[in-house]
Parts: structure tokens; C-alpha cells; sequence
């Protein structure tokens, strides 16, 4: 049984959540962490962890969300952190992708929710876009355990975040044609990783064109299964230790 840590898994793009859910049960799917990104997914994060034992939640504010997002989503985002099945701040970080004009709007939303989760002791989701530098450089001043979300890194880049405690999360990204990350995977022990969708985006081969769901983790995870030449077994077992320790769940 495998663990989606990454999805989002709302209203907005998925018609009939519980068809779905039956879906991901029945694809070997035991556990998601669904992921808000503002203030508005974040409130329906809460209200699907509690309707559905299989999952859980991570909330926070994307940095796509930096010129919009409000004081009261912010705190919101703390007035939740103890709910008993919210289990990370997430989905955070810096994305310069489209320029960097809000940069340091970013930085301080960035460094405002690393300092939530020091403070509560809760693991980081973190999104990193085209600002590995202004990543690595902020993170050197916290001290967080959590996931790098969709890594497609370098090794090299990929040992610096493995030293600070961080997981790397594996998507359908690994499955793409002329994708490196596949070649940095093989280096990696089992102990730094976690499989994620990041459903609705980001589709596995052979399903590339279709939506993304958090079904096809069982896909990325017999594509890395066969890269490292184990087992599902072992690579389940492996992966979902990482998730317990990092977690706690």
C-alpha cells in the first residue's frame, strides 16, 4: 500500500470526490495528504480530512498566492495546526518562474510560515520554482524537517537538501522522456524519498494528456521500483517509513 504526500484534491477539479476516493482505495492507494495553497483550499482541506479517514492534510499559502493572500488566511493556517489530521504546512515556498518582481514578498511569506512550523514543530511542504539559491539560503536559517515537493534537481542539489533533513518528492516527473531526475533517483538511497502525484498536474507516463489522480501513485512507484530494481514490497515499506518519521503519521 502506497502514500500519495502530495495532491490537491479539491471541488474544483475533480466532480465526484467520493467516486474517486473509491478509485484510489482501489488502486493500492491506502493514504493521501491533500495540499491547500490558499485560503480558499484551505478551508476545504479541513472540511475532506474530516469526511475521509484516508486523508490527511497540509495547509499554507503558495507563493502563486503571495499578492493576494490575507492576514486572516495567514491565521487561519495557525488556528489549524493542531487539528489532529493536519500534518505539515504546506504547500509553500518561492516560484520565480514567471519573474521576480514580488521576490521579496515571496521571501517574507516564505520565512513567516518556516517560522510557524519551527515554532509548532510541523513538517514543510515546500515548492521551489526556478529559486533553488534563495531556497537553500532561507532554509539554512530554520530548523524544519519536511518535503521538497516535485524534485527534478540536480544530485548535487538534491545531497544539500538531504542534509538539511529533507525528503525529496517523487512524482510522474521521473516517468517523462529525457527527464534527468531519473538518473539522480538511482543514486539515492530509499531513505530520501517520498512518492507524490501532485494531482491534478503532472501525469505519469502512459497517461500523459489525461488528469492527474492520486490512483497513479501505484504507477510512479513500480516506474521507481524497477529504476532501483526492488520490490514494490520493499520500496512500499521504505517509503512509508519515511512518511512515519517525517510525519508522524
Amino acid at each position: 500500500m502506497f502514500t500519495d504526500t502530495h495532491c490537491h484534491v479539491y471541488n474544483e477539479y475533480y466532480e465526484d470526490i467520493d467516486k474517486l476516493s473509491k478509485e484510489i482505495l482501489d488502486n493500492k492507494v491506502n493514504r493521501i495528504i491533500n495540499n491547500g495553497c490558499d485560503g480558499k483550499s484551505n478551508r476545504e482541506v479541513l472540511e475532506l480530512i474530516k469526511k475521509y479517514d484516508y486523508m490527511y492534510g497540509a495547509i499554507g499559502i503558495h507563493p502563486e498566492s503571495v499578492d493576494t493572500y490575507t492576514k486572516e488566511e495567514i491565521d487561519f493556517i495557525e488556528d489549524h495546526l493542531n487539528d489532529p489530521k493536519v500534518v505539515a504546512i504546506g504547500e509553500i515556498g518561492l516560484d520565480y518562474h514567471y519573474g521576480k518582481e514580488n521576490r521579496e514578498k515571496q521571501i517574507e511569506l516564505f520565512e513567516y510560515q518556516l517560522n510557524l512550523a519551527q515554532r509548532y514543530n510541523k513538517p514543510v511542504i515546500i515548492h521551489s520554482r526556478d529559486a533553488t539559491v534563495d531556497t537553500i539560503d532561507i532554509l539554512k536559517k530554520y530548523k524544519v524537517r519536511g518535503v521538497m515537493h516535485s524534485f527534478s534537481g540536480s544530485y548535487e542539489t538534491a545531497c544539500i537538501y538531504l542534509k538539511m533533513g529533507l525528503l525529496l518528492g517523487i512524482n510522474g516527473v521521473i516517468t517523462f522522456k529525457n527527464c534527468n531526475l531519473k538518473d539522480v533517483v538511482s543514486k539515492l538511497s530509499l531513505k530520501d524519498i517520498v512518492l507524490e502525484t501532485d494531482s491534478p498536474y503532472l501525469t505519469p507516463v502512459p497517461y500523459r494528456g489525461m488528469q492527474n489522480n492520486p490512483s497513479h501513485i501505484f504507477d510512479i512507484a513500480n516506474y521507481v521500483a524497477t529504476l532501483k530494481d526492488i520490490s514494490l514490497e520493499e520500496l512500499a515499506k521504505e517509503t512509508n517509513g519515511n512518511i512515519r518519521r517525517c510525519f508522524d503519521i
